[in-house]
């Protein structure tokens, strides 16, 4: 973790805020910038004191120098009238390594602190046969919902790829399912097929379809609402028989890219829907771990 810091120019006022160049105070919550980096997007959240004030995103770039994503995220955060300079902390969850690194050293050129998810900083048990290769968005879904919705859950992440994750009674990760997303499988059907084209995520009227684009939105939208429905069922009775409880109390949230879809909305049983899952796990390890500020989001 790297020590708490502040920016070049920003020295404490007395006033318990931050004084500008000129020397006048300027009082200013503090803010957390949290990272979820996955292989397809950079989803980034801004904390003020507790509560989530702005979201961007980026296309993932693996090749990306230091200095490129530098300017990337301060471009991102300047949309919303801030800049990485007022930045107190940055809490990341990652599975792109080479960009792990990146943020590792504008974080440390920047003196600020940086906390990175995983399974030695992430606070539940990790109850798996390989623990550190759970990737840490997964950790940090599963930390989110049992603080934020009740345990047992299933957390189902519809992102580049689609992932189950099971937290027990006790908050304890005890593993999940993982299979293509959506837009993956649809993408290898439109690259690797020479007559079939890219079509529109959207569901068609009957299942069966009369003709090439109607039967491919009925094969991916219907088909991919029984395969999350399915594998959901089958996890969540799997999980209620391992706690001595029914399926339907074991919650069900919907987290990922995808998850404000009207198909995925369609699906049964769904307990809750937030899009900012992985964002606000960040910001609970940050304030648990990393000293930060409490979630405005009855966690007080």
């Amino acid at each position: 973790m790297v020590p708490h810091g502040r920016g070049r120019g920003d020295t404490e006022s007395a006033a318990g805020g931050r004084a500008g160049g000129d020397g006048s105070p300027r009082i200013i919550a503090p803010m957390l910038l949290v990272l979820d980096i996955g292989n397809t997007n950079v989803t980034l959240g801004l904390f003020r004191a507790g509560a989530l004030i702005a979201t961007r995103r980026l296309a993932t770039d693996a090749r990306a120098t230091t200095d490129e994503l530098e300017v990337a995220l301060d471009g991102l955060l300047r949309l919303d009238g801030v800049a990485l300079a007022d930045v107190d902390a940055i809490a990341l969850a990652s599975v792109v390594p080479a960009l792990t690194g990146a943020v590792e050293a504008i974080s440390e050129r920047r003196d600020r602190q940086l906390l990175v998810a995983g399974p030695g900083t992430v606070p539940l048990a990790v109850r798996v046969d390989r623990p550190g290769d759970v990737g840490a968005d997964r950790l940090v879904n599963a930390l989110a919902a049992g603080r934020l919705y009740g345990t047992p859950a299933v957390v189902v992440d519809f992102g580049t790829a689609t992932t189950l994750d099971c937290v027990a009674a006790d908050g304890a990760y005890v593993g999940g399912a993982i299979a293509p997303g959506l837009e993956l499988g649809l993408e290898a059907l439109a690259a690797r097929t020479a007559k079939l084209p890219r079509i529109e995520l959207r569901a068609p009227d009957r299942a069966i379809g009369r003709d090439t684009v109607s039967a491919m939105q009925s094969g991916t939208i219907f088909g991919y609402q029984a395969l999350a429905a399915g594998l959901l069922e089958r996890v969540r009775r799997e999980l209620a028989d391992a706690n001595d409880t029914t399926p339907t109390q074991v919650k069900a949230i919907l987290t990922g890219g995808l998850s404000a879809a009207p198909w995925a909305r369609a699906l049964e049983g769904i307990d809750a829907i937030d899009p900012e899952l992985t964002l606000k796990g960040l910001a609970i390890l940050h304030a648990e771990v990393g000293g930060g500020e409490l979630l405005e989001l009855g966690l007080r």
